[in-house]
């Protein structure tokens, strides 16, 4: 098997509050990395289903207003189910250009909303999800809380691949979990467009001793409804989510530099004997780790409110 890995990160925004015509622009940007060769595609954090940035849904601490659950209305119905037909339409985009992807989604559970990560399999398939673990600030209010029984890392034939989304790339203890394992494809889903976050994916990187895909939303005001009425503002032209996406090696070389102000397929060639190279100093959760100090525990379990268990 090759150790070369050809990965894309895809730079765009969801066409907002409308999920079949954001399916579409997956399908246009899946066909442009499967055109430039790419194994495995990564799309930002909440690509199907929308980052709705600017906006409060009309909460005030100890008030909501009527209004304000309109527009989550709205937002629960671009929310996708999984399995369902939205990740039918992705796993068969998977299948036609025989390639791995790991895609952004808002996932909608009984009356909950998770920000998610599916990765699919060059047949079509789902082969694991991750919910994102804590929603940053006002995203509590929309989103729910994952568990660690998402917590995945797929051995997949272009690599190990695993998915951290946005600001849990900050929890030091789930990077630790991620690490040990052996992710070596760290995927990074964001909406932080900050100029600080390029360092934070070059020291995950370094840290890890993994390649890291870094793949932010470019969203601007065109791309949502007319009664949309963002902090930003309503021109047309303002950009509500700039970009940012990067590639970055296990040493912390930037493969591709961070772009921003635009929508891109950015493509690099990753040699996974990089990893082994880079870890002979620095191997965070083995030879370098003080497990005699230091130990992380995982609960791995689902959990869930109501258990169907029989009587004893």
């Amino acid at each position: 098997m090759s150790s070369i890995t050809r990965a894309a990160v895809v730079q765009a925004g969801s066409v907002l509050f409308d999920t079949p015509a954001t399916i579409e622009k997956l399908r246009h940007f899946s066909a442009e990395a499967a055109a430039q060769g790419a194994q495995l595609v990564v799309f930002p954090e909440a690509f199907v289903g929308g980052y709705p940035k600017g906006i409060d849904f009309g909460a005030r601490v100890g008030s909501r207003s009527a209004e304000g659950r309109e527009w989550f209305r709205r937002y629960y119905e671009s929310a996708i189910s999984v399995p369902g037909p939205e990740t039918a339409a992705i796993g068969e985009v998977a299948a036609e250009h025989r390639m791995h992807m790991v895609v952004g989604v808002i996932e909608r559970d009984g009356g909950t909303l998770y920000c998610t990560a599916l990765f699919f399999g060059p047949g079509g398939a789902v082969l694991a999800k991750h919910r994102k673990l804590m929603p940053t600030a006002m995203e509590r209010l929309i989103w729910g809380m994952g568990d660690g029984s998402t917590l995945p890392v797929v051995d997949t034939p272009v690599g190990r691949v695993g998915a951290v989304i946005c600001w849990e790339n900050y929890m030091p203890l789930l990077r630790t979990a991620m690490y040990a394992q052996g992710i070596e494809l760290y995927c990074a889903p964001t909406v932080d467009d900050r100029d600080v976050w390029p360092a934070s994916m070059r020291h995950i990187a370094v840290e890890g001793r993994c390649f890291v895909l870094a793949a932010c939303q470019y969203l601007t005001r065109a791309d949502c409804p007319s009664d949309y009425e963002p902090v930003q503002g309503s021109a047309p032209e303002t950009i509500l989510i700039r970009g940012g996406s990067s590639i970055v090696g296990p040493l912390g070389e930037e493969l591709v530099a961070p772009v921003h102000g635009r929508e891109a397929v950015l493509t690099a060639d990753l040699d996974l004997d990089d990893i082994p190279r880079a870890k002979f100093d620095f191997d965070v959760v083995g030879h370098y780790a003080r497990s005699d100090i230091f130990r992380l525990h995982v609960d791995r379990t689902p959990q869930r409110l109501v258990r169907d268990e029989p009587l004893r």
